[in-house]
């Protein structure tokens, strides 16, 4: 799968965020994720430039930086103190000039709306759960259990726990109204497609690669409620969910299922407009696949789907963020020459 004519000699800005409101222990995480990143990148042939984001002043950050001379690894999932701002940062490396990485800001702000991505979705005739967005208890038009209610404007699972699975109408209220006084934004309710997940990451511009499906292997879990990624299950260890959820890569599916399964995710990268790379969230139930969420700037850590996939598929880790740069690199005015990728 790795393109045999990749450059190495690109030069690499790594731009990405560690929040001092953060944990320590979480500080010092991204930091040793960041350095393996680099590790790896250098060993592929690049120079690398460490880009901590630490304020949320990111043209003090840049202003160093001549984008002339640099790819720009775009790690960050937002300005540190500036809730909702992945998009802000692509806007100002936008501003900059500089070529980044991944999906432009308008990809990013329109994936944070989950009432939008849905829409799109059926107007792409792209099967997704059905759903209604409601900022309001009084009048819910719903009678469909059961359900899954979450933050309509959140990324990460935030918001998500075994209580968001709802069963009935007052649980559904009851959420209804914690997502409404905890996050000041509307909820989204949607069908609870209870069954198998897959995680399908998807790289390219054109022609577009399907890295071998992770799938969420919820079997630990007898209770409908526990079997859904919440927040604790990707960043709280020790909880339950982060224990027992488990990684199967590759997921097994005969050869029609896993046809079916990356058409789907490939239809879904295609109408929303990613670019260069994205992880697609995907659900099975009496064999329709059902697209949950499009994540067009997946989390890049070594311990991620998206990584773990791409090392079985044959990428390791430095070589598949060199692929990643190189395909950049075809949009920069200096390093876009003799590119074949």
């Amino acid at each position: 799968m790795e393109p045999a004519k990749r450059r190495r000699d690109i030069p690499v800005l790594l731009l990405h965020d560690i929040d001092p409101q953060w944990e320590l222990h979480e500080q010092e995480a991204a930091h040793q994720s960041a350095q393996i990143l680099i590790n790896e990148l250098q060993n592929e042939g690049h120079s690398v430039v460490d880009v901590p984001v630490t304020h949320h002043s990111l043209d003090k950050v840049l202003k160093s930086y001549n984008p002339n001379e640099y790819i720009l690894f775009n790690w960050c999932e937002g300005l540190p103190g500036v809730d909702h701002s992945e998009h802000t940062v692509a806007q100002i490396l936008e501003e900059k000039q500089f070529v980044y990485t991944g999906s432009p800001s308008d990809i990013l702000f329109l994936c944070w709306n989950k009432a939008a991505i849905k829409k799109l979705l059926q107007i792409k005739n792209i099967p997704t759960p059905d759903g209604i967005v409601t900022d309001s208890t009084s009048v819910i038009d719903w009678d469909k259990f059961p359900a899954i209610v979450k933050p309509a404007f959140e990324h990460c699972s935030i918001g998500i726990t075994e209580d968001s699975v709802v069963t009935n109408r007052k649980e559904l209220l009851d959420r209804i109204d914690y997502i409404l006084s905890n996050f000041n934004q509307p909820a989204i309710v949607e069908d609870f497609i209870d069954g198998r997940e897959f995680h399908v990451t998807l790289w390219g511009n054109g022609v577009i690669h399907a890295l071998p499906p992770a799938e969420m292997d919820f079997s630990a879990f007898d209770d409908i409620k526990d079997r859904v990624c919440t927040y604790n299950s990707k960043f709280k260890p020790g909880t339950s969910h982060y224990e027992n959820i488990t990684l199967k890569i590759p997921a097994q599916l005969d050869n029609n299922q896993l046809a079916i399964l990356n058409e789907t995710a490939l239809q879904a990268y295609r109408a929303l407009g990613c670019r260069d790379y994205a992880r697609i969230d995907i659900r099975l139930k009496d064999g329709i696949f059902y697209i949950l969420d499009i994540n067009p700037n997946p989390d890049f850590s070594p311990d991620t789907s998206t990584v773990y996939t791409a090392e079985h598929a044959g990428l390791p880790y430095g070589a598949f963020a060199s692929c990643l740069i190189n395909l950049a690199a075809l949009r920069h005015p200096v390093y876009g020459e003799k590119i074949t990728i």
